[in-house]
């Protein structure tokens, strides 16, 4: 937290003050002194365009800290949830919202036109990709265009979604200047990327530091000072490309360690070797190495951003190789996770076979002497009836901890299971319901019954609600992509790890 709530870092270790911004030039003056006075006051009203998992924690940390909040979502069900006090987003309890609604703070409506009444908008949007991975901005302009239908002099306008160097300024800024507005002169535009780490309650809006690049002095001056009012430190760059590029060389870089350690994972598993223990002796570097772990990479940034960078370089005839094969090796985990559990299921079914088969003999003599027996649908590691394997996704959010399967991996891990004809069931706490490649799934009950029917259970997403000791010593097998049974002492023999 800053000290100051009008102080701000710079790209740099020296603490600057907002005040030591370049100072207003000839133009533009009054709208900038005007809003820059609301802001220190408190007075400001700030609107949010798009109520999701960005959208909601900043709107609720705005009211949080005095600010009147207008929240505008296209989602009518959302609107009505927020309304009553609800939360649809686990790391804005309702508790918080309805604290937010509480003085009329927060107004949450799908009309855009309150948008004329405040001085500063946030958008944040969803930017997915194409099928054929191209940037889909879609949101973003459609979202900027609500915003100039209500523009006014003296707004700000910051835009918080991932996207490539340049959106702002060649997406935002022509759709607001369109009006007769100059940005820079009458309205003020930045972009200041979103750095939430869903499902972490240690990292919030108020604790995280911000980017801020401006358009010009005046649109940086002034994100600055508003996302400061909020208690992170700022980070001023020079442009909204610049701060942009920042957002992504974030994601991207995790895209590509974890990429690099899921290679390294599949060669430990041909050498025979644990790249659990291979990880965590490394990370006992105290420099020079960051510990990744393996797995399966979900969400909307993480294997989305990859695409925006590489798309945007070829506009400069740049070809970002290396970037795009990190992708692709990620984009292949599924099919490497499915593989080894098939591999797996087949030699335990064949294993089985054979023990069923010196079974029955036995139990052909047993029968011949007149002795009785009872009948099994399946044999525990051996397979169900007719063949059919039954395997039990645990998690298919897409990490821990959230309720979020948007580009979830385990979407891509049920439809594959299920290509190879085995019935899948999931069990999700936070997920009662998904559909996989236009198949509806309902989440199951976690039973001890359920676990020691399933030929293997396959956690994907490590919720820390679960009890993995309970789990592994009711299931046949466990297939354990995530590490999440590191603490399991008994039972181990059942444990596969990636």
């Amino acid at each position: 937290m800053v000290e100051d709530p009008d102080s701000y870092h710079p790209s740099g270790d020296a603490r600057v003050a907002v005040e030591d911004l370049p100072a207003p030039g000839g133009t533009g003056i009054a709208p900038a002194e005007a809003l820059d006075a609301r802001i220190a006051a408190g007075t400001a009203v700030v609107g949010v365009v798009g109520l999701g998992y960005v959208g909601l924690p900043l709107a609720v940390a705005c009211a949080r800290c005095g600010f009147a909040v207008r929240g505008i979502d296209v989602d009518s069900a959302k609107v009505e949830m927020l309304a009553a006090g609800d939360s649809y987003v686990r790391d804005v309890p309702a508790d918080a919202v309805r604290a937010a609604l509480a003085g009329g703070r927060f107004l949450v409506t799908a009309d855009a036109s309150v948008l004329g009444a405040c001085d500063a908008v946030f958008i944040c949007v969803p930017t997915p990709i194409s099928p054929q991975k191209e940037p889909d901005t879609s949101h973003i302009a459609a979202a900027a265009r609500q915003v100039a239908a209500h523009l006014r002099p003296g707004q700000l306008v910051v835009l918080r979604s991932t996207s490539y160097p340049g959106t702002t300024e060649e997406v935002v800024r022509p759709i607001l200047e369109a009006t007769g507005l100059r940005v820079g002169h009458e309205v003020f535009l930045a972009f200041a990327p979103e750095r939430i780490d869903p499902g972490n309650p240690h990292y919030t809006v108020e604790q995280v530091p911000v980017v801020v690049g401006g358009c010009d002095p005046q649109s940086t001056r002034l994100a600055a000072r508003l996302l400061a009012r909020l208690g992170p430190h700022v980070v001023a760059v020079s442009s909204p490309a610049a701060a942009e590029m920042a957002k992504l060389l974030e994601n991207v870089f995790r895209n590509v360690n974890i990429a690099l350690v899921n290679q390294v994972a599949q060669l430990c598993d041909r050498m025979g070797l644990d790249v659990w223990e291979v990880v965590e002796a490394a990370a006992t570097k105290p420099y020079g190495f960051m510990a990744f772990w393996p797995g399966l990479v979900g969400g909307h940034c993480i294997p989305v951003d990859p695409y925006y960078l590489a798309w945007k370089a070829r506009e400069y005839d740049f070809h970002m190789d290396f970037i795009e094969l990190a992708a692709r090796v990620n984009e292949e985990m599924p099919f490497y996770v499915v593989n080894r559990l098939m591999a797996v299921l087949y030699d335990n079914a064949a294993q089985g076979a054979t023990r069923g088969a010196a079974h029955g003999a036995g139990q052909g003599a047993a029968q011949g002497a007149g002795q009785g027996t009872e009948s099994h649908p399946s044999v525990p590691g051996g397979g169900h009836a007719g063949g059919r394997q039954r395997v039990l996704v645990l998690g298919v959010a897409f990490k821990r901890d959230v309720d979020d399967a948007r580009y979830s991996p385990a979407l891509k891990v049920i439809d594959l299971l299920r290509r190879r004809k085995v019935e899948v069931l999931y069990h999700d706490p936070y997920i009662p319901r998904i559909v996989a490649n236009g198949a509806p799934l309902a989440s199951t009950p976690l039973t001890a019954a359920l676990l020691q029917d399933v030929d293997c259970v396959l956690i994907l997403a490590d919720h820390s609600c679960c009890d993995y000791a309970w789990i592994v010593r009711n299931a046949r097998m466990v297939f354990d992509v995530r590490n999440a049974t590191r603490q399991v002492a008994e039972g181990r023999e059942k444990i596969i790890r990636l």
